[in-house]
């Protein structure tokens, strides 16, 4: 459950009690904070990017969920509309994935750290 907590409510993957985001609306980081996280957790004191480059892999999650958005939205609107419109199906799923990238960008930096990060990683 900790787990679960940490990426629903950006919490830090250890102790789940300090913030992960700076800012915890993703759209509001984005534009004023420039997406970034903090350094440490505030409450274990866990150094958030275990290495140079760490959330260069946050990049093949945040693909995966965006591949799994656009597979959502076209069974949907393919039932909703049919196969006639295809530009128009494109065009929806295309303007969502851009709509919904800042939760994207949150939910895989959250979630490629969680795997990396459980309760009993020794403090830096």
């Amino acid at each position: 459950m900790n787990k679960l907590n940490s990426i629903l409510k950006n919490k830090c993957p250890k102790c789940g009690n300090g913030d992960f985001f700076i800012n915890g609306n993703p759209y509001l980081n984005i534009l004023f904070h420039n997406g970034n996280c903090h350094k440490n957790c505030s409450s274990c004191d866990l150094k958030y990017e275990l290495e140079p480059g760490f959330f260069y892999g946050a990049m093949y999650v945040s693909y995966a969920l965006a591949i799994g958005l656009g597979c959502f939205l076209l069974i949907l609107f393919i039932s909703i509309l049919g196969k006639e419109d295809v530009l128009i199906l494109i065009a929806i799923i295309g303007i969502s994935i851009l709509i919904f990238s800042p939760i994207n960008y949150y939910l895989s930096r959250l979630l490629w750290i969680n795997i990396f990060i459980d309760k009993n990683h020794p403090k830096p």
